[in-house]
């Protein structure tokens, strides 16, 4: 083919070569704009060697929501949120008055912390207040505006009770408290932010907890409360994914703005 054939070829393709890569990298643009912006990450070691994968955000960029797969694989941006078995949920979450599953009431969609009252994360957005409340389902949960909330529920840390947080988190039923696992927490501080912890270092609650005291906010963390580990303890964001061991999970603390 002579030269100028092949040059005058090459003008005519290049707009379509234009075009395609538009089609693929807008839909690509679009989708990565709409990923939430709105939080920090950090990843922080403690002293006693707890690895701790952190994100810092506001109650109002979290949703309480029902999944069935590894988180890393839903694409949101988040971390794990309570206790599950057979896919049914054990931990309250609820968002204004409606549990992430199913129907007020029923047993497994997130309206009870079953089989005891457990320590449950509320914010009380009329209020603009956190609270750690201990109940046995969501009905108990004491608010401004039920129209209003949201509340995960998990087990107390009790952080500013050294001498009886391990009493309460014991009758609370934390599995495994005294063993190495994954874990993962919720806490708040000062501020009113809320700091959504996982470490990839397998502790026990009282290792966990200690760098959690040592490492997020010292000085201006309030409380939270542990939520599910080993295994389940599963985080993403744009800076860093958390497999836990790779299973499916079936509710998790969104990141929605």
């Amino acid at each position: 083919m002579p030269k100028y054939y092949r040059e005058a070829v090459l003008w005519l393709l290049f707009p379509l070569f234009g075009v395609l890569l538009s089609c693929v990298l807008y839909p690509w643009a679009i989708a990565v704009s709409q990923l939430p912006h709105a939080y920090d990450f950090h990843k922080i070691q403690a002293a006693n060697g707890v690895e701790l994968h952190v994100i810092r955000t506001s109650p109002d960029h979290i949703a309480l929501k029902a999944i069935d797969q590894n988180l890393v694989q839903t694409g949101m941006y988040g971390i794990n949120g309570g206790f599950f078995y057979n896919g049914d949920l054990l931990s309250i979450a609820v968002m204004n008055d409606r549990p992430a599953k199913g129907e007020p009431g029923d047993y497994g969609t997130g309206w009870y912390n079953t089989d005891v009252s457990r320590g449950t994360l509320v914010w009380d957005a009329a209020a603009r207040i956190f609270s750690i409340q201990v109940a046995a389902h969501a009905g108990e949960l004491h608010v401004t505006d039920r129209s209003r909330y949201w509340a995960q529920g998990g087990v107390s840390m009790k952080l500013a009770d050294p001498a009886g947080w391990q009493t309460q988190m014991i009758a609370e039923a934390m599995p495994a408290y005294d063993e190495d696992h994954l874990r993962s927490a919720a806490a708040f501080d000062a501020g009113n932010h809320i700091w959504l912890i996982v470490t990839p270092t397998p502790c026990t609650i009282k290792q966990f907890r200690t760098a959690i005291l040592q490492k997020i906010a010292p000085g201006q963390l309030i409380d939270g409360i542990f939520l599910d580990g080993d295994g389940s303890s599963q985080l993403r964001s744009r800076e860093d994914k958390l497999l836990g061991d790779g299973r499916e999970i079936y509710q998790m603390l969104q990141i929605v703005k």
